[in-house]
């Protein structure tokens, strides 16, 4: 069967990202044309082209392919483009250097076809996939796809075993739902951690991974700059471990130190004192701004659709509004003013002279802390109430 034609119903769609890809590219769409006509698919294949510079869209012209042209830089940017312009009910999307074999898109349609709205192909045993010797670097193979595989599991329960897989398959309609942004390499985590987090059905199905054939230029892949690109992704995604986890422990800490400066311990030849209050304080403000940020972000990222609902937020946010937050902030403003209006009358008491260091600094420290969390306090509710204002 030949591919749907323009006034055709087209089920598939396979979209394959191109920047310079001359060397494998005819084979790439030659495979993809293949597995749709054995299989009697009504499909096309779409060419996202990224500012080629040598003959790749000739070459995707050649083949019968469509050329989607995409200025903007990046391989998500390529990627929306081309997503973007298919006609497809479902959408397979591949890399054009010929690591993957787009013979094996079948299983993935049979999938799609079942309900399933996104099908993760897995290169790795963990799942079923092999790899052939040569087609994956060290790092990535034993440290890198292992790493952020365990922690998409673990911090977004997401269902699979190969998170960097560029073979996979979608129903565009989920597609749609998502509102991907990331226009970088983070485009491919983004759309599982957004899928995941949202709740949409999710499978896998093991595939077979080659050996890059291109020699004219190296992999687009960096090891290094891309995986922190991933891990900052997967940080930026989970306000509570990037803000809360660190803001809690500082807040601890600095608890701590507070019960042992206060009544002045002593353990062993070492005595807790107003240096030790000072940077309890330090912590515990730094840790409040921390959890604040968490705030923040998780409301921006609600708000602007980046996130999906949140219920643990919404409960947040019907035992803390806007007065609420004002009446606890006025409250520790008065009660740190109080605690340094107290060293001040010890000040007058003393004719303003030198006063009992140790003493005061319990006094002012804790009343400077106060009042500083109380400002923050102040400021911060009326800045989640505007970031919690969604646009018409």
């Amino acid at each position: 069967m030949q591919l749907a034609g323009q006034t055709e119903l087209v089920e598939v769609s396979v979209v394959i990202p191109c920047l310079n890809e001359q060397e494998t590219l005819g084979n790439c769409i030659e495979q993809a044309r293949r597995a749709l006509q054995k299989h009697n698919v009504a499909g096309e294949i779409v060419v996202a082209d990224n500012n080629s510079t040598d003959l790749s869209r000739a070459i995707a012209e050649g083949h019968r392919a469509r050329v989607v042209l995409v200025r903007e830089p990046g391989y998500g940017s390529a990627l929306m483009g081309g997503i973007a312009a298919a006609r497809g009910r479902f959408i397979i999307m591949g890399d054009a250097d010929e690591s993957y074999d787009f013979l094996e898109i079948p299983k993935i349609i049979e999938k799609l076809r079942e309900g399933f709205d996104l099908v993760q192909g897995c290169r790795l045993p963990a799942g079923g996939g092999s790899i052939r010797p040569g087609a994956m670097p060290f790092l990535h193979r034993w440290v890198g796809n292992p790493l952020f595989s365990f922690l998409g599991r673990k911090w977004f329960h997401a269902p699979i075993n190969d998170v960097y897989c560029g073979l996979r398959g979608f129903a565009k309609a989920m597609y749609e739902r998502l509102d991907q942004r990331c226009s970088g390499m983070e485009f491919a985590t983004e759309m599982i951690i957004k899928a995941s987090l949202r709740g949409e059905k999710i499978t896998e199905v093991p595939i077979t991974l080659h050996p890059d054939r291109r020699t004219a230029h190296a992999p687009h892949l960096k090891t290094f700059r891309d995986g922190w690109r991933t891990f900052r992704y997967f940080l930026m995604c989970s306000p509570r471990r990037l803000f809360v986890v660190p803001g809690a422990a500082s807040i601890s800490f600095g608890l701590l130190g507070y019960a042992v400066a206060m009544p002045g311990l002593r353990l062993g030849h070492s005595t807790f004192d107003a240096h030790t209050l000072l940077v309890s304080s330090l912590a515990i403000l730094c840790g409040y701004q921390c959890i604040l940020f968490a705030i923040f972000a998780k409301t921006f990222a609600v708000t602007e659709g980046f996130l999906p609902p949140d219920q643990r937020l919404e409960r947040f946010f019907k035992l803390v509004n806007l007065e609420r937050g004002l009446v606890v902030a006025a409250l520790a403003i008065l009660a740190g003013g109080i605690l340094i209006l107290a060293a001040v009358r010890q000040w007058w008491l003393s004719g303003f002279g030198n006063l009992d260091y140790a003493r005061t600094m319990r006094v002012v420290v804790p009343g400077a802390t106060l009042v500083a969390l109380g400002f923050q306090s102040v400021f911060s509710s009326f800045f989640v109430s505007i970031l919690g204002m969604r646009r018409k």
